[in-house]
């Protein structure tokens, strides 16, 4: 079976380099604020699904929570499992393949790690795999970008330069994806990259989550938990539970 882009892009070292600047800061204040909002007793047991270097799971486990960290991609589960104890593990996982049954009190799925497939069936068979973690009072939270705003605002070219390369960026639209290529030389050879991911609306959301027997209870717009603004909101954050 041929590999995806995210199979490809998210295990490279540049991946790491491009996105190295991702605010830790932000991410402590996210998970403070939803803790806060959901209340989950000491303990609790969280799956963060497409966890990357684990920055939320490690900061939930700080919080006293029995966390356990997936991703597809094997060298940021490498890295993450650096920081693994008693009630913190991470593992190497797709997100669309059954993993624990009535577990989890929480999953997350978090910083748009989300909308990388090719068909609706396949992200639907994936929320459908989240629910079959949750126990039956549990709750699925969803963090993607804010489709309508984000493509509003769609820069189309721009240059980062970090650790010494010029990552060369275009975003495009695409049959109802959201397109960003990465190109750059890195020691006299050329790499060419991209993500693509899907320009799912709340409405999409509703549809697939039905389908996948989970009901939204609640969205929020951004990190502080404001009510979400469907032109002017930065995120889309649903909380989910089970239908």
């Amino acid at each position: 079976m041929q590999r995806k882009w995210f199979q490809y892009w998210f295990n490279s070292p540049y991946y790491h380099i491009l996105y190295q600047q991702r605010n830790h800061a932000e991410a402590e204040f996210f998970i403070d604020k939803l803790t806060h909002f959901l209340n989950p007793p000491t303990g609790s047991k969280m799956l963060d699904i497409a966890c990357g270097k684990g920055r939320h799971s490690i900061y939930l486990n700080k919080k006293g929570f029995d966390v356990t960290g997936i991703d597809l991609s094997e060298q940021s589960i490498k890295y993450a499992k650096q920081f693994e104890n008693n009630k913190l593990h991470f593992l190497v996982h797709d997100m669309r393949k059954l993993f624990y049954i009535n577990y989890f009190d929480v999953a997350l799925n978090l910083f748009t790690s989300f909308g990388y497939f090719e068909t609706e069936k396949d992200h639907v068979n994936a929320l459908k795999t989240f629910r079959k973690c949750l126990k039956a009072d549990g709750v699925l939270i969803i963090d993607y970008f804010n489709t309508e705003k984000i493509i509003r605002n769609l820069n189309s070219c721009e240059v980062k330069s970090l650790d010494g390369i010029n990552f060369n960026i275009t975003k495009s639209v695409v049959d109802g994806k959201i397109i960003k290529k990465i190109n750059f030389e890195d020691q006299q050879k050329v790499y060419n990259f991209e993500e693509r991911v899907q320009a799912f609306s709340v409405d999409d959301f509703n549809r697939m989550l039905t389908k996948a027997g989970l009901v939204i209870q609640k969205s929020f717009g951004s990190y502080a938990l404001e009510d979400f603004n469907l032109p002017e909101s930065d995120r889309l954050i649903l909380i989910c539970k089970k239908a």
